[in-house]
């Protein structure tokens, strides 16, 4: 097996499931470009029987002569193994009896392995394939203890209908998932490593806060440039590498792309998101089946998260973008086409940067929640983390909480998030503005409850006589636990 950074319980778990004795239908899924074809093919190096992978959407250019296409390509792959040159399947129901019988005639006991890549591509519209694909499941595979079959897909929306939530002839079939999520932080310096990159944990952070802990996005960086040069290469050089990702990434995944867009667009525009109610009236959706889906899809994607802020009413869910690489390209390359190729050299200590630094450090600490109740000792302690804020009227300005870690033990952690390239210092004036957040927070709290404020910054608290505003101090560091 090569070197793979990190997934050591997906390893572990897709090992034990190919030394089972029984038939095993697993679905792997995940954000495009996460890995979850490098992870197969390194933990099921030279034991693949069969494997094939969907055309594009974007390469099959339409859905013109698209089923044509895919099963010709089906038949490529099974040429390819061995299979001896007949002629092309004229429909899926062929197509898997063809593999069946090629399955068959080189059966000796020993596992079989499918891998089917990209499955929700092979199903175009009125092509039949998902049912041949439950034929051959159903009629043959999970009959034979020696087989497994792994499918993968980055259309979570298709894979999650289809296969794991399955109403139809799949119902309760999928016998294992497994959903691949981007890299921590720790992960990410640990692969940057592997790469021979040397970067100092506050430019990790912000690869992580840019590139969002993408294997194949961080497989760009260059170890002889910084990272702000990194930067400018992949996203504002004439021939970036990711100029052109933000289309694809989308455009790949789901048929109505540009409805998507808009909705992700839309979510980008504020940092505590909005209400389902709020997106349906603002894009003008019509409010059912659909919008769940696609915001199931999007939060099984990990685009997007869903909190109830906190005071709310539980129908008062709120849909946040947290997807780092789709904040950056929203916010600093759609529509720029006139940017310098070096707008991020040049502009690192600008104040339009260093705000985005505050805001996407927010999100960055949003999904390393583990790491922070590790470092707080309430990693056995029951929580429910969320934002809290405070819409301004006339009279009074508005206020925001950037976390509330609401726990069982009758405990609040009020947490301040601040990336700074220094020790915080907190003066008079900020620390009047705690003790009012604070005080309002209290008015709410059942008396039981006692409050914490809690510091999430870079590299630690300034000493002053200000300074134990805060009960306690997380720092960068910690969150590479």
């Amino acid at each position: 097996m090569g070197q793979i950074t990190g997934r050591t319980r997906e390893i572990a778990e897709l090992n034990a499931l190919y030394q089972s004795t029984q038939a095993q239908l697993v679905a792997i899924y995940g954000r495009r470009r996460v890995g979850k074809t490098f992870l197969v093919d390194q933990v099921f190096k030279g034991k693949i029987t069969f494997r094939h992978a969907g055309l594009s959407p974007i390469d099959l250019g339409g859905n013109k002569n698209a089923v044509k296409k895919q099963l010709k390509h089906f038949y490529n792959s099974l040429l390819l193994c061995g299979v001896k040159k007949s002629k092309c399947p004229s429909d899926w129901l062929e197509a898997f009896f063809m593999l069946e019988q090629y399955l068959e005639s080189i059966d000796n006991g020993s596992k079989q392995l499918i891998f089917l890549d990209e499955l929700p591509w092979m199903d175009t519209p009125r092509s039949g394939f998902l049912s041949a694909f439950e034929a051959f499941w159903n009629t043959w595979a999970c009959h034979r203890d020696n087989i497994m079959v792994i499918v993968c897909g980055s259309a979570n929306s298709w894979i999650l209908d289809n296969l794991i939530n399955n109403h139809g002839g799949l119902y309760n079939r999928t016998t294992y998932e497994i959903k691949l999520s981007p890299f921590t932080l720790k992960e990410t310096e640990e692969y940057l490593i592997s790469k021979g990159i040397q970067f100092s944990r506050y430019d990790i952070a912000q690869a992580n806060m840019i590139l969002g802990g993408i294997p194949y996005y961080l497989g760009y960086l260059n170890k002889d440039l910084s990272l702000a040069q990194n930067i400018d290469l992949l996203f504002f050089h004439p021939q970036a590498k990711l100029r052109d990702e933000y289309e694809r990434l989308f455009s790949s995944i789901f048929s109505n792309a540009d409805e998507i867009k808009k909705l992700v667009k839309f979510l980008a525009g504020s940092s505590i998101g909005y209400t389902r109610k709020e997106v349906v009236q603002h894009l003008n959706l019509k409010n059912g089946g659909d919008v769940t889906k696609t915001i199931r899809a999007l939060d099984a994607s990990d685009f997007i998260i869903k909190y109830n802020p906190f005071g709310a009413k539980k129908r008062e869910e709120y849909l946040k973008l947290q997807d780092p690489f789709c904040l950056f390209y929203l916010r600093f390359v759609e529509g720029k086409d006139s940017l310098s190729s070096n707008f991020w050299t040049n502009n690192i200590t600008s104040q339009q940067i260093i705000s985005w630094r505050g805001l996407a450090f927010e999100n960055l600490c949003f999904r390393h929640i583990k790491q922070i109740k590790n470092t707080l000792g309430i990693s056995g302690v029951d929580t429910s983390v969320s934002i809290w804020f405070q819409k301004g009227t006339e009279d009074n300005s508005g206020f925001q909480i950037d976390m509330l870690i609401y726990r069982k033990d009758n405990v609040v952690n009020m947490c301040e998030i601040k990336f700074y390239n220094d020790d915080y210092e907190v003066d008079n004036q900020y620390m009047r503005l705690l003790m009012r957040r604070r005080n309002s927070l209290e008015g709410i709290l059942p008396k039981r409850v006692s409050i914490q404020s809690t510091l999430i910054t870079t590299f630690g608290l300034k000493y002053n006589k200000y300074s134990n505003s805060f009960n306690n101090t997380i720092v960068l560091d910690d969150l590479f636990s």
